[in-house]
C-alpha cells in the first residue's frame, strides 16, 4: 500500500517492541505473506488508530450488491468482458458461514457430473458476506480473484497475470483489504457498516 508505506516509517525498535505486546494475534494472520517491515507499517497505523481515516478518505461508500441476484449479475458482467469462453456459472451467492468454516473469503467450486453421454460442469462462486458492507473496490477484488480460478485453478503466474488483466490494481486493494481484516479481528468496528451506497457504472439487469 503506498499510502502505508509513505505515512509511517516505524525506525523505534522500542515502539516495534512495543507493538508486538500492544497488538492483538490475529487468526488468521492475513498478512503472513508479506514482508515485516511493511507489516509493521500498516499494524501501526491500526495502532494509532489512524488506519479507519486512510481508508475511508480513500473509499468512502459501500457498494450497491445487496444480494444474491445483485451479485449475480455483478460478476457475470465481469466475467463477459474478460472470461466469457470459461463456461456459465451454475450459482453465485453471498455465504454467511464461508469465513468461519472455510477460513476463506471466497470459494470457487467445480463439480463435474456424468449424465448418460455428457459430461455436465456445474461451477459456482461464493463471497464471504462480510464483503456486503466493503467499498466496491474490495469487492471486485475478490471477485476477480475467485473469476481467475476459474481458468487457472493454482495460485501462480498465470493465475495473477489474469487477476492484474481484470484489475489493474488487484495487488494493492488486496492488501488493503487484508489489512482491514486484521482491523476487524483486532476488534475495530466495522467502517462501511449501514452506509449509503454510491451508484455504480454497470447496470442491475434481470437474469
Amino acid at each position: 500500500m503506498a499510502g502505508v508505506q509513505g505515512q509511517l516509517a516505524v525506525k523505534s525498535r522500542f515502539f516495534e517492541m512495543l507493538m508486538v505486546h500492544m497488538y492483538p494475534k490475529f487468526s488468521p494472520d492475513y498478512l503472513a505473506a508479506y514482508p515485516v517491515a511493511l507489516v509493521t507499517q500498516a499494524r501501526a497505523l491500526i495502532v494509532q488508530n489512524k488506519l479507519a481515516e486512510y481508508l475511508l478518505l480513500k473509499y468512502p461508500v459501500a457498494h450497491q450488491v445487496r444480494n444474491d441476484r445483485a451479485l449475480y449479475v455483478y460478476i457475470q458482467e465481469i466475467k463477459e468482458q474478460y472470461l466469457r469462453n470459461t463456461g456459465a456459472l451454475s450459482r453465485v451467492a453471498f455465504d454467511s458461514t464461508l469465513h468461519v468454516t472455510k477460513n476463506a473469503l471466497g470459494l470457487h467450486t467445480r463439480v463435474a457430473r456424468v449424465q448418460g453421454i455428457r459430461l455436465k460442469v456445474k461451477r459456482e462462486i461464493r463471497v464471504a458476506e462480510v464483503f456486503k458492507d466493503m467499498p466496491a473496490e474490495f469487492l471486485r477484488m475478490i471477485v476477480v480473484h475467485e473469476l481467475a480460478h476459474l481458468k487457472s485453478p493454482e495460485h501462480n503466474k498465470a493465475f495473477y497475470q489474469l487477476c492484474l488483466n481484470m484489475e489493474p490494481d488487484y495487488h494493492q486493494l488486496e492488501f488493503e483489504l487484508r489489512v482491514y481484516l486484521c482491523y476487524l479481528e483486532g476488534g475495530g468496528l466495522p467502517l462501511w457498516a449501514n452506509e449509503p451506497a454510491a451508484p455504480q457504472a454497470w447496470p442491475v439487469h434481470p437474469h
